[in-house]
């Protein structure tokens, strides 16, 4: 009999709860990659004879040869080829369904919903999600960009989310927050600008200038420091168009809409050659990125998380 096979449903038919069963499929793989029948049994720390039984059984069940086998060298046959594959397939999701039943264990098991901003985020957001999926597979992050501070934070009150990500200067009673990253404030110029080759500039050398910000409902801690600087060096800022995104802004000021204020954080997120980011003089406060969540919590899913973002994003020395 020769059966062709593309998939894992044979095998996983023949699993059917049985340990003898997955041994089976552990003993071909090792066969398969080994292509000895001795190094195979050293791969698995078994005796020799049991791994050759558990092909010969396994090869009975599927009614096909797996292996053309001579006293000089074991080779697959096209039905063992074309199982390679599916017998991968099969023992990967063995393991990852252990290794759920392990963290459902101890309660490192559920969906852990985070909003962030986007540009001035992202980075830190994916280092803590390939964490969160390495460590604890069980566990489902789900990512909400486009979230600005304020949004964020109502959504967190109100439950709608576990996490949030922002910069607030104020955080309402029964929120907990860490201090993730400490930002410096940017002046976003075009590369045609009179001050595009300085590397520091002061914003008094704007009162001229056109900008470009975030919308004001959005409750920015950028516009409000844009405002107070303005007003701080005696001249009131010219506003002439918002954007919905960090992204967008940036594209008006490569545009040349206006200049913008932003933070050092966006600057490896944003790829344009026609930009430029100027530091500024000003003894400025930094802004703080923080992690919020809610103080009375009970979610054994959120607390490895957060134990897990002290490791990949430490509070900034």
């Amino acid at each position: 009999m020769h059966v062709q096979y593309s998939d894992p449903t044979s095998l996983i038919q023949i699993c059917n709860n049985s340990p003898v069963e997955i041994q089976q499929i552990r003993s071909f793989l090792a066969v398969a990659e080994e292509l000895h029948f001795g190094r195979a049994a050293d791969k698995l720390h078994m005796a020799q004879p049991p791994v050759s039984r558990n092909v010969k059984q396994m090869e009975r069940e599927l009614g096909a040869l797996l292996f053309e086998r001579s006293t000089r060298k074991v080779t697959l046959t096209s039905v063992g080829a074309a199982l390679v594959a599916p017998a991968r397939e099969v023992l990967g999701a063995l393991d990852r369904m252990g290794t759920v039943a392990r963290a459902a264990g101890v309660g490192e098991i559920g969906r852990i919903r985070l909003a962030y901003a986007g540009a001035s985020s992202n980075v830190l957001v994916g280092r803590l999600a390939r964490a969160v999926k390495q460590q604890h597979p069980g566990i489902d992050l789900e990512l909400l960009s486009q979230n600005f501070a304020q949004k964020a934070m109502r959504l967190l009150t109100r439950g709608d989310i576990d996490i949030a990500l922002g910069r607030w200067d104020h955080v309402p009673d029964g929120v907990r927050t860490r201090v993730i990253a400490v930002e410096e404030l940017v002046i976003a110029v075009p590369e045609t600008h009179r001050l595009a080759d300085r590397t520091v500039v002061s914003i008094a050398e704007f009162s001229e200038d056109r900008f470009v910000t975030l919308p004001a409902d959005l409750g920015s801690v950028l516009n409000d420091r844009l405002l107070q600087m303005t007003r701080d060096a005696g001249f009131t800022v010219d506003i002439v168009q918002d954007a919905s995104d960090t992204w967008t802004l940036m594209s008006l000021v490569s545009a040349e809409v206006g200049c913008s204020l932003t933070l050092s954080s966006v600057v490896p997120s944003i790829a344009d050659p026609h930009l430029r980011f100027l530091r500024l003089r000003e003894d400025a406060a930094p802004i703080e990125l923080r992690m919020a969540w809610r103080s009375d919590s009970d979610d054994r899913a959120l607390e490895a998380v957060l134990r897990l973002s002290e490791l990949v994003l430490p509070a900034p020395e």
